[in-house]
């Protein structure tokens, strides 16, 4: 063993790290994550606040636009995960020069991703657009905010790609800081292509697709030339063309293919959510936004916390620690359960306040409320089988948790949700009920796997 891997070894591997110091680098590391997580959805937000102040048509062209590139969005950052769990593992195992061709690799793949996604949704989305019933001129206006999002795709999954290498090198504060940048100027685009100010035309909901074309260009310019100028950069091997490495690579991109798998599945199955409260009304519809919403902020939390597990569990299993794999996973499933828990108890009596923000309808708060109540007992299983899959991907179990969300969100909980929505006649609760039953399946069979192996990889297992 060389000295960094030694050094590694006795930092990582070579004892039991204590619960404190292992709570600390997961917080240090969760912190900022959740912070750029925040930012993605505040961008969309931005948006979509200038452009429903703007005229409410164009707000609808832009929501049907951004949706179908939300699902490829969703999709590449779990397509790009090989980055940051191989980088953690590289770090773990003492061999940070090696870091970089993981850099360069994931890079590669992202470009791609990128390209491909935007060709596809350029060719596809506007016919699906005027396939689903939509009127002729709603689908022409989305098309139109479409086409833009879809140019937006590239940058998007590079500034990922570089990401991930950041946040796997425990570095994730300077992507969170870019993407608030980003935000910026997204916010300053919205406001002057949106209206048309400063004698610009306005565009309404395609300004809107530009905002965000520009920004996340922006955030992936910004992103590469901050690594480009780290003092380590050349060290890590950043600038150095790595010998091809098929294992590695085909790795990366297994990691990256379950991952993908698995955010497929529950955004197909939460899309199929709506499509249920479609078919029960639209106050339903409403009614249901305002729960997805306020699940959605809550999400961005365990997301964070997920990485952070991720890296630290990468760096044990880099180093061939098995006892400290399971502390790593321990504190994270631990400091992860406690928020869920505490935001379940905040949000449960004030779901009245909470809904009321969203609109002042009462037939749809009457519909919204109790539904709001119910989904309170998802967020504390939904958030641990999060930080549980991702721990079960960084120390190389990458397709059961796949399996395990294609079970408890297409099997389970699509069908469910019908069922007890509507010949239940259960309605948005119902929706509700589904979605906590499917989390616990969920969070119990990864935590199951998780022990199973744990057990199995423990001295004299």
């Amino acid at each position: 063993m060389d000295r960094s891997a030694a050094q590694a070894s006795s930092l990582a591997g070579g004892r039991v790290l204590p619960v404190r110091t292992e709570l600390a680098e997961l917080l240090k590391l969760s912190g900022p994550v959740v912070i750029s997580r925040l930012g993605i959805m505040a961008m969309g937000l931005s948006d979509a606040i200038v452009v429903g102040r703007y005229s409410a048509v164009q707000l609808g062209y832009h929501a049907l636009g951004w949706a179908p590139s939300s699902v490829i969005v969703t999709m590449a950052i779990g397509l790009l995960t090989g980055i940051q769990v191989m980088t953690a593992r590289a770090i773990g195992q003492g061999r940070r020069s090696e870091t970089g061709a993981v850099l360069r690799r994931g890079l590669s793949y992202a470009l791609w991703v990128g390209l491909v996604s935007a060709v596809g949704l350029a060719l596809l989305g506007p016919p699906f657009l005027h396939a689903i019933g939509l009127e002729r001129s709603l689908a022409d206006g989305a098309t139109r905010a479409l086409l833009v999002f879809a140019l937006s795709l590239p940058g998007y999954t590079i500034s990922v790609a570089a990401a991930s290498w950041l946040e796997g090198l425990s570095r994730p504060g300077p992507f969170a800081w870019a993407m608030w940048i980003a935000n910026l100027l997204n916010l300053a685009l919205d406001l002057l292509l949106v209206p048309g100010t400063l004698g610009l035309p306005a565009l309404g909901a395609v300004g809107g697709a530009w905002a965000t074309t520009g920004a996340r260009t922006f955030l992936a310019v910004v992103t590469l030339t901050y690594i480009a100028r780290m003092p380590e950069a050349r060290e890590l091997g950043v600038f150095d063309k790595p010998p091809r490495d098929r294992a590695a690579e085909a790795e990366q991109r297994r990691i990256g293919f379950g991952a993908g798998a698995s955010n497929f599945f529950e955004v197909a199955a939460f899309s199929s959510m709506n499509i249920i409260a479609g078919w029960i009304g639209g106050l339903a519809v409403a009614a249901w936004a305002i729960v997805l919403n306020v699940a959605a902020i809550v999400f961005m939390v365990p997301l964070g916390v997920a990485t952070g597990a991720a890296v630290r569990v990468g760096r044990a299993y880099g180093a061939r620690e098995p006892r400290n794999v399971v502390r790593a996973a321990l504190v994270a499933f631990g400091v992860i359960s406690l928020f869920g828990a505490a935001v379940g108890l905040a949000v449960w009596p004030n779901a009245a306040l909470i809904s009321k923000a969203y609109t002042d309808n009462p037939q749809t708060l009457a519909i919204a409320i109790p539904a709001l109540v119910v989904s309170c007992l998802m967020y504390l299983p939904d958030c641990l089988q999060v930080v549980t899959a991702q721990s079960l991907r960084a120390r190389g179990d990458v397709w059961v948790p796949t399996g395990t969300h294609l079970t408890s969100y297409i099997v389970v909980m699509a069908p469910l949700a019908w069922w007890l929505a509507i010949p239940q006649r259960m309605g948005i609760v119902g929706v509700s009920w589904a979605v906590v039953i499917a989390s616990v399946i969920s969070a119990v069979l990864l935590l199951g796997r998780f022990w199973i192996l744990s057990r199995r990889d423990a001295p004299g297992g």
